[in-house]
């Protein structure tokens, strides 16, 4: 009962866009396992009123991310075609409650993944091409005050996604070493490697596969993989423009206006 209340919970402060207490309040008792019960409670209802999974997005995978939201493990969310956006589109604030982009690196996967034992190698065979990516974050939660538990249930706070860039093979491409810089508004504001997120990208599809299989869900052919941000999330005020530019796979940017 618990899990159906606190899914409804979540989805009533997204509709009306009025963030609630944390979960870990409300049910102190409540564990992880029944926190991704509770995202996969969430995504169900969607579905069934007519949205289609397209993806999956990993969360916390920086030291940065995880600093700042005082969590000390990844954690995944689902993307839904209506949180999709690409090059070019600007995207209406009042969509969202708390806002801040992450700038990470998408996958799209030409084959299945499923869990347990991907490996690096898995994930390398499994990919057709990388993108670079905005991802929007939003905390159903008040004034982001969320423990793992809180975040895990709320969809890995995710919102939206921004693709962008040009496709890339993986053939030749350092993920480890890949830099990228972030602007807002035409100055820059962040730098970092691809090593931020759990030492290699790759890595981090190959933990969402495994993790995933306990659940009986697989990353399908097809899917948009969100692997993580490299580096602490921003807020976004209106009018604000940001650009995530990547050393070999080309740049991404999203406007954001009430």
């Amino acid at each position: 009962m618990m899990i159906q209340e606190a899914a409804a919970r979540l989805l009533q402060a997204e509709e009306t866009k009025k963030a609630i207490e944390p979960l870990t309040v409300t049910y102190p008792e409540i564990t992880v396992d029944e926190a991704y019960q509770t995202q996969l409670e969430i995504t169900r209802l969607k579905v069934e009123n007519g949205a289609k999974i397209v993806g999956k997005k990993i969360g916390a995978t920086s030291k940065a991310i995880q600093n700042m939201f005082g969590v000390n493990q990844p954690d995944y969310g689902h993307l839904l075609d209506d949180m999709m956006f690409v090059e070019g589109d600007t995207i209406p604030l009042d969509q969202y409650i708390q806002p801040k982009v992450e700038c990470e690196i998408a996958f799209i996967l030409k084959k299945d993944l499923k869990g347990p034992n991907v490996t690096i190698m898995d994930v390398v065979e499994a990919t057709d091409y990388i993108v670079p990516a905005i991802e929007v974050i939003d905390s159903r939660i008040s004034d982001w005050k969320i423990k793992f538990e809180d975040t895990v249930a709320d969809n890995g706070s995710s919102a939206s996604a921004i693709i962008g860039g040009k496709p890339t093979k993986l053939d030749g491409v350092d993920l480890t070493h890949i830099g990228m810089v972030i602007y807002k508004n035409g100055e820059m504001i962040e730098t970092a490697a691809g090593a931020a997120v759990l030492g290699n990208p790759l890595r981090a599809v190959a933990w969402l596969a495994n993790s995933l299989g306990k659940y009986d869900v697989s990353l399908k052919a097809g899917e948009i993989i969100l692997s993580g941000a490299l580096t602490s999330a921003v807020e976004i005020e209106d009018q604000d423009t940001f650009t995530a530019e990547f050393a070999h796979i080309g740049s991404v940017s999203a406007t954001f206006k009430r």
